[in-house]
This record gives C-alpha cells, structure tokens and sequence, in this order.
C-alpha cells in the first residue's frame, strides 16, 4: 500500500513539474528579474534565468519555468521565453494564447527590456526565488560578454550548437550531487512511462 502512495504522490508530482511550460509562471519570474536588474537586455535577463535555473535544478531536481535551453552563440537561451519576446519586438509569431506576457513587456529598439507590470509572486516558491535573487547578487554587475562566457559551461559545451541543451547536463554544470543526477533520471523515466513528456 505504501508503494502505492509513494507513485501516486510522483504522478501528481509529475504532473505539474517536468517539460510542463506556464506561461505565468514564465511572466512572473521574468518579471521578477527585470525589474531586480533593472534596464537590462535579452542577453543578460537570460543568462541570469539560466543559472538561477541550473542551480535550482542541481538543488531541487527541477526547473523553475521548465523552458527548453538551446545553446546559442552567446550562451544557453530559454527557446519559449526567447521566442515570447521576438513576438514583442516585432520579429516573430505572436501567439494570442499569450498576450498576457507580450502586454506585461516593452523591448526598445536598442533591445532593453521594460517590465510594465509587477509580478504575480504567487507564481514563485521561496526556494525558486532564492536561487533567483542568488544568480541576481551574482551576475548583476558582470558585462554582458563576461556573462556570456560564463554560461559557457559543461552543459553548453556538450551540446550541439543552435541545439536543445541536455538538463542533466545542466544539472551537472549545476553541481548536482550523484544522488540528485539519479533522483532526476528516475522522475524523467516515470513521467516518460506515464506520458507526461
């Protein structure tokens, strides 16, 4: 019986976790992020995404938006959140099902993002926000190149460029533990077996 338990707490776990995009989960922390930073651009509000994301995910066995990262030239870029704000800019498709995010941003000519709104807090844990403000406190004050090439870590270096990066490659750039490595291996294999990826 106990086993029984311990599945379904995993299914309704998986449920709400792995490959599972929320687009106000995404508003909130970029949000979040951009109004901490203050005027900053696309390079820089991902960067800070993407170690807050690799640490979460190195901590907890999670990401915080659960966005696909794709290693481009100046780094890992969030695939979902970057197309979001080229519909913003004006150079991509604009989805309707999302304009509460396109309408919460402005992206200047010379690419600044400005927050509009504040964000919904209710969207992000105390642990999220902690490995937020921590990647925040950390990158702040780096230029943009220095940033870039920092994000050039072991997951960005193993994968393919222009292509998906690997979240346990991520994970291990993260300095997950072997035990959280296979904590994350096993909760990918359910959710595969139960078809929420």
């Amino acid at each position: 019986m106990l086993f029984f338990f311990v599945i379904l707490r995993r299914i309704l776990k998986l449920s709400n976790m792995i490959e599972r995009f929320d687009i106000e989960t995404a508003k909130a922390v970029m949000l979040y992020i951009s109004r901490e930073l203050g005027k900053s651009d696309l390079t820089r509000l991902f960067k800070v995404l993407y170690f807050a994301e690799r640490s979460f995910l190195a901590n907890w066995g999670d990401l915080i938006v659960n966005d696909t990262y794709i290693a481009m030239k100046n780094g890992p870029v969030p695939a979902v959140i970057y197309d979001l704000f080229k519909g913003i800019r004006g150079d991509g498709f604009r989805d309707k099902r999302h304009e509460i995010f396109y309408d919460a941003f402005i992206v200047e000519e010379g690419g600044t993002v400005i927050p509009l709104e504040f964000p919904d807090m209710d969207y992000l844990s105390k642990a999220s926000l902690e490995s937020i403000n921590k990647s925040i406190l950390e990158n702040k004050d780096i230029d943009t190149y220095t940033l870039s090439m920092k994000s050039h870590d072991y997951a960005w270096n193993n994968a393919d460029k222009n292509d998906k990066i690997n979240f346990i490659d991520i994970a291990k750039a993260g300095g997950a533990s072997d035990d959280m490595i296979d904590y994350i291996l096993e909760e990918r294999e359910l959710s595969e077996i139960l078809g929420c990826v």
